[in-house]
C-alpha cells in the first residue's frame, strides 16, 4: 500500500505541473484533409511507468479506481499433511502464500516478497512446499523450496524458465520442465527435494514438453508433449534407462490433459477430447492404448477433475456454458457419491486432502472475488474456510452478468455475458464496452470481472464480453473456426455484434468502445481497422499488431506452438495472408482515438508490437495514448501498476463517450 501511496503522490505532482517530457511524435490535431503534422507529446513518469500522450488523471477517477481494486480473492494452493491449506491472497502490492489452519482461521502469511507468487505446491510427506515466482512480469519463472517458516531455498538455474513441478507420492523425486532462452527445447529435470543436490536431466526434447505425474514405483513417468492448443502427445518415460514411448500412438489428433496413473500403473486417467467434440474424463490402458470414457453424455466441456490416492473417490467439473457444476462419484462403481451444493460461479481449484476425506473447492463468481471451501465426501458436510473482502463494494449492487446468444454473418451463434448498470432510468440508452478476451484459445467466464463492474458503475455502461469463434469451452469445431486464413472470421463476429448492438433499445449504437488484452488486443486493432466508423474508439493491452513480427520476436520457447495456431510466417503463402490480415498494414483504416499499454518484460507479445502501431497510429495524426510499464509483463500484476492501467483507462473512455452525445 506505501508504493501505492508514493505512486499517487507522484501522479498528483506530475499532473499539478511537474516536470513533464515530451516526443515529437504526431497527435491527432489536424485539419480535416490536411497532412498530419507533428506535435509534442506529453510524457511523464509514475513509478515504474511511462506515460505518453496521456492526461492528467483527476482526483474523482483515482478514488473511484480505489473503490474496485481493493478486492481480494483467495486462491487454493495446496493441503499440508495437518489438514490445513495454503493459499494464496493479496494483502499489499502483490499476491502471497499465506497458511490457514482450520476453517475461518486467520490469514497467516507466509511469503513476503516484491513479486507474485505463481503457485505452489506441497512435497508429499511434509510441511514444506516449492513455489513458483518470476521477476517483473518476464515468465522465466523459478522453483523454490521453503516451509511456513525460514528462508526460500532456490532449486532452478538463473535464465532459464520451470514449471510444471510433480511429485513422487512419498515426495523423493520432484521432476519439472525447464526451456532457455533463445531454444525450443525443453528439458525435464529431477531431483531429492528433502535432500537436494544437483537436478539430474530425465530427457531432453526438441519442443514443449512437461511432466504431468510419476509412477508408484518411481520407475516412470508420464509426460505431455504440447503440439498446440489442440493436439498433444502422451509419452510415458522409463526414468532408468531414459527411453520414452508414445502413448496410443495411432490415435486421432486430440488433447490431453492432467494425465495420471491409476492404481496399479498399468492405466491413466485424463481429460481428453478424442474421439469427441468435448472434452471428457477418459482412462486409457498404456499398453495398449484402448480408451474408456468415465463421463459419457456429456455435451459440455470437463474442466478438471482429482482423484483420491486409493484411486476411488472421482471428483470432476463441468464447464457448462461457461458455469461450473462439481460431480462427485465412485470411480470403480460409477455411483453417484452426496454432491456439493455451491454458489453459482466459476471453479478455481479441486483438490482431495491427503487423507481423501475432504475436497477443496475454489470458487469464484460475478459478486464474489473468489473462496474455498472444504466437502466432506463421507459426512456430506460443506465448510467455508476464507472469507474475501470487496472493499468498499456491496454485493448487493453489482450487476449480474446475463448471458445472450447473437447470429453472426454465417448464422453461427456466438455466446456473450452482458453487464448492464444499474440504476440507470429506464428508457436511457448507454454507452457499450465490447471487451474481447485473449488466448484466442480463451474464454470468457463469469468470474469477479472487477472492470466490467467497475465500467458498468463508474461509466455507466453496458460491458458486452463475447465469446467469439476461436473461443474454448464450446467444443474443437468452435475452437477451429477462427484458424490461419480464417483469422478475420473472428472479427467479422464482432461486426455482427455491433449490428446486434443497433437493435438493443436500451444500448446506443453511437457510443460503442472496443476493449481487448493480448489476442484481445490484436482484436482491439483489428476490429478499428474494420469497423472504426462505427466505433468511438479502442482499448488495447499488449496486443499482436504485425503477425510476422510476432511470430519472429514471441519467446523460442513457444513459438512453435503459436505458428500451429496463426500459421507459419515462413511458409510465403501464409505470410502473405499474415500481413494482408495484420493490424500495422491496415492502421490507415483506424480514424478514432487508441489507448494502448504494454509490459516492458512481456515474453509472448514483445514491446515492439505496442510500439510500432503507436508510432504508426501517430504518424497518422491519430490521437494515441501509450502506457509502458518496465516492471510488469504479458498482464500488470502489481497493484500499483493495475491502479494506474484503470485510471487512464476511465479517463479515456470517460472522454470517448462524452464527446459523442448521448442518442
Amino acid at each position: 500500500m506505501f508504493k501505492h501511496f508514493a505512486a499517487s503522490l507522484t501522479l498528483a505532482a506530475l499532473a499539478a505541473g511537474a516536470s513533464a517530457q515530451t516526443i515529437g511524435q504526431t497527435t491527432g490535431q489536424q485539419t480535416a484533409g490536411a497532412q498530419p503534422v507533428a506535435q509534442p507529446v506529453a510524457q511523464w513518469q509514475v513509478g515504474s511507468a511511462t506515460l505518453s500522450g496521456v492526461p492528467e488523471i483527476p482526483a474523482d477517477v483515482r478514488e473511484a479506481v480505489q473503490r474496485y481494486q481493493n478486492s481480494r480473492a483467495a486462491q487454493f494452493e495446496d493441503w499440508l499433511p495437518d489438514g490445513s491449506m495454503l493459499i494464496a491472497t493479496r494483502f499489499g502490492a502483490t499476491q502471497q502464500l499465506h497458511h490457514v489452519a482450520k476453517p475461518g482461521a486467520t490469514r497467516t502469511q507466509v511469503t513476503f516478497g516484491a513479486e507474485p507468487i505463481a503457485s505452489a505446491t506441497v512435497i508429499p510427506g511434509t510441511d514444506r512446499f516449492v513455489m513458483t515466482r518470476d521477476t517483473g512480469g518476464d515468465e522465466w519463472f523459478q522453483l523454490y523450496t521453503r516451509g511456513l517458516t525460514g528462508t526460500a531455498q532456490q532449486l532452478t538455474q538463473a535464465g532459464t524458465r520451470n514449471g510444471s513441478p510433480v511429485f513422487s507420492k512419498d515426495g523423493s523425486l520432484l521432476a519439472w520442465a525447464r526451456a532457455t532462452k533463445g531454444s525450443a527445447a525443453y528439458t525435464i529435470l529431477g531431483v531429492d527435494p528433502k535432500a537436494g543436490g544437483t537436478p539430474r536431466t530425465l530427457y531432453q526434447a526438441d519442443g514443449a514438453v512437461a511432466p504431468a505425474d510419476i509412477a508408484p514405483d518411481k520407475s516412470r513417468l508420464i509426460f505431455v508433449r504440447s503440439l498446440s492448443n489442440r493436439e498433444d502427445q502422451l509419452f510415458e518415460l522409463d526414468l532408468a534407462t531414459g527411453k520414452a514411448r508414445r502413448i496410443a500412438p495411432k490415435a486421432e489428433a486430440a488433447v490431453y490433459e492432467s494425465p495420471r496413473y491409476l492404481p496399479g500403473g498399468k492405466k491413466i486417467i485424463a481429460i481428453s477430447d478424442r474421439g469427441n467434440d468435448t472434452r471428457q474424463l477418459v482412462e486409457i490402458d498404456l499398453a495398449t492404448g484402448a480408451q474408456v470414457v468415465l463421463t459419457p453424455g456429456l455435451t459440455w466441456d470437463v474442466e478438471s477433475y482429482d482423484l483420491t490416492d486409493d484411486g476411488r473417490v472421482l471428483a470432476y467439473a463441468v464447464n457448462e456454458d461457461g458455469f461450473s457444476r462439481v460431480v462427485v462419484q465412485d470411480r470403480i462403481t460409477r455411483r453417484a457419491l452426496p454432491q456439493p451444493t455451491l454458489p453459482k460461479g466459476v471453479l478455481t481449484a479441486l483438490k482431495f486432502s491427503p487423507d481423501g476425506k475432504q475436497l477443496a473447492i475454489g470458487l469464484t463468481s460475478a459478486t464474489s472475488a473468489g473462496d474455498v471451501w472444504s466437502w466432506d465426501v463421507d459426512g456430506g458436510e460443506l465448510t467455508r474456510w476464507t472469507t474475501s473482502e470487496l472493499g468498499d463494494l456491496d454485493p448487493a449492487q453489482l450487476a449480474e452478468p446475463e448471458l445472450i446468444r447473437f447470429k453472426s454473418f454465417d448464422g453461427l451463434s456466438v455466446p456473450a455475458f452482458v453487464y448492464r448498470p444499474k440504476g440507470v432510468p429506464a428508457g436511457t440508452r448507454t454507452p457499450v464496452i465490447i471487451d474481447i478476451h485473449g488466448g484466442p484459445e480463451a474464454q470468457t467466464r463469469p468470474i469477479w470481472n472487477y472492470g466490467a463492474q467497475y465500467f458498468a458503475d463508474v461509466l455507466k455502461a453496458t460491458v458486452i464480453l463475447p465469446n467469439v469463434r476461436g473461443s474454448d469451452g464450446y467444443g474443437k469445431r468452435y475452437l477451429n473456426l477462427d484458424n490461419a486464413e480464417k483469422r478475420e472470421d473472428s472479427v467479422k463476429d464482432i461486426g455482427a455484434l455491433l449490428n446486434w448492438i443497433g437493435q438493443q433499445p436500451n444500448l446506443d449504437a453511437s457510443r460503442v468502445a472496443v476493449y481487448g488484452q493480448s489476442y484481445g488486443g490484436y482484436m482491439s486493432l483489428a476490429v478499428m481497422t474494420h469497423y472504426s466508423d462505427r466505433l468511438v474508439g479502442g482499448v488495447e493491452r499488449y496486443g499482436i499488431s504485425n503477425w510476422i513480427t510476432f511470430l519472429e520476436n514471441t519467446e523460442a520457447y513457444r513459438r512453435d506452438n503459436r505458428r500451429a495456431e496463426y500459421g507459419d510466417e515462413r511458409d510465403p503463402k501464409m505470410r502473405a495472408v499474415l500481413q494482408r490480415v495484420s493490424p500495422i498494414t491496415n492502421v490507415d483504416r483506424i480514424k478514432k482515438p487508441m489507448l494502448v499499454m504494454q509490459g516492458a518484460n512481456d515474453p509472448r507479445v514483445p514491446q515492439l508490437e505496442s510500439d510500432q502501431v503507436v508510432e504508426k497510429l501517430r504518424a497518422n495524426g491519430n490521437e494515441t495514448w501509450y502506457v509502458l510499464f518496465a516492471d510488469e509483463g504479458h498482464g500488470f500484476l502489481k497493484k500499483p501498476n493495475n491502479d494506474l492501467r484503470r485510471e487512464v483507462e476511465t479517463v479515456f473512455l470517460r472522454r470517448l463517450f462524452e464527446q459523442q452525445p448521448a442518442r
